[in-house]
């Protein structure tokens, strides 16, 4: 299958935190979406604007249940987000949504783009578990739903060579993509098991710096930080390239009596934003036959194909491609699914709440499954968990 587009990719500018934008394309709309979505996330938000398949101007949604005018996406340049990146460069996603409008804008980690959602830059978004959660439970309930898997495994801590077992991190620096995101809350989560004590400050007896993905590649590479709790391709790009080896693989945390297959534990979903789904549900379908043809491209794509694609689709998100034996690395560690593995939930929110990410709270409702189930065959499960 070739790796071209069926409709032209959008071109993406890219903002990080303390640098001004430098867009390939000056344009005066990217410009004032790219600024405007700055000042709506704060700083600390890795964001990449991104101008539709189409040239015209963007009308709002429209109202009542008809399809969207457009719909806004987000994903991160991780190869964990392997069905975004595939769904947006070869045009799947945006074959699926007909009339409606395409747009994306590449995110860092999962506060910046919740931050976004809920500011209304953005309907949907490709994101960790643990960021869905905690928006879930401080809207109580209101804000997003899951409507679908994306991604299983891919994450892992990994440290300094002469760092051999948990009890040598005492005093030691480690670093996530940011605070309250799901490597952040699973880093938190096991140093507790271990008996360490650590505070959402950077306090305690492990020091946890969240951090920019590329940024904590240099630091680690400078012999500024001690290791990392990062997802693919990540954790490849400072074992491959930095001298890094895993101290932890988050697979073997997870024995299966929770998702059914030992090593299984969700590290990408799918969420929208409830009033957009309400407002536009076929626009919702349309978005998930998309990404379960992408999905399902990836389970069945030759080996050196896949690598290709996703490799083009995160230069292009993120500015520059990654090297083969990263990309073959990372891929051998994710397993891509529509199932959001909703048995796990309770565990993830407690993992929050353990980490002083999250609230105690009933996480009944989060998932909405039907629009999925509608589109695939075999039926996707909310564990009691909300709609399926």
């Amino acid at each position: 299958m070739s790796s071209t587009p069926v409709y032209p990719t959008p071109g993406t500018t890219r903002i990080v935190a303390g640098e001004s934008a430098r867009p390939k394309r000056k344009r005066t709309t990217e410009i004032a979406v790219a600024v405007g979505l700055a000042l709506l996330i704060g700083a600390g938000a890795a964001v990449a604007s991104t101008t539709s398949r189409n040239n015209d101007g963007a009308a709002a949604p429209a109202a009542g249940t008809s399809p969207a005018t457009e719909l806004r996406l987000g994903y991160f340049g991780n190869i964990t987000h392997g069905p975004a990146l595939v769904g947006v460069s070869k045009g799947f996603i945006a074959k699926e949504l007909g009339q409606t409008k395409l747009s994306t804008q590449v995110f860092n980690a999962g506060p910046a783009a919740i931050e976004a959602l809920n500011a209304g830059a953005i309907d949907a978004t490709y994101i960790g578990p643990n960021p869905a959660i905690n928006s879930f439970v401080k809207s109580k309930g209101e804000s997003v739903s899951i409507v679908a898997g994306a991604a299983s495994g891919g994450a892992q801590l990994v440290v300094r060579p002469d760092i051999t077992s948990p009890a040598e991190l005492r005093g030691k620096k480690l670093a996530t993509p940011q605070l309250g995101g799901t490597q952040d809350v699973a880093l938190r989560a096991w140093l507790g098991k271990q008996g360490y004590r650590t505070s959402p400050d950077g306090g305690g007896d492990v020091t946890i710096n969240p951090t920019d993905n590329a940024q904590t590649l240099k630091l680690f590479q400078d012999g500024k930080l001690d290791g990392a709790w990062l997802p693919e391709p990540w954790a490849s790009r400072l074992v491959l390239q930095a001298g890094a080896k895993v101290l932890v693989d988050e697979k073997d945390l997870w024995d299966g009596s929770l998702s059914g297959k030992p090593g299984e534990f969700p590290t990408t979903v799918l969420i929208v934003n409830k009033k957009f789904a309400a407002e536009h549900p076929d626009t919702v379908k349309s978005l998930l036959k998309g990404h379960v043809e992408s999905v399902d491209w990836l389970a069945k794509a030759p080996a050196g194909e896949k690598a290709g694609v996703l490799n083009a689709a995160l230069k292009e998100s993120g500015g520059a491609s990654l090297a083969a034996d990263v990309v073959d690395r990372s891929l051998k560690n994710i397993v891509f699914t529509v199932d959001p593995l909703a048995g796990t939930y309770q565990k993830l929110l407690q993992d929050g709440v353990d980490a002083g990410t999250t609230k105690q709270a009933d996480i009944n409702g989060i998932f909405d499954l039907t629009a999925l189930n509608a589109v695939v065959p075999a039926k996707t499960s909310a564990h009691g968990l909300g709609k399926d």
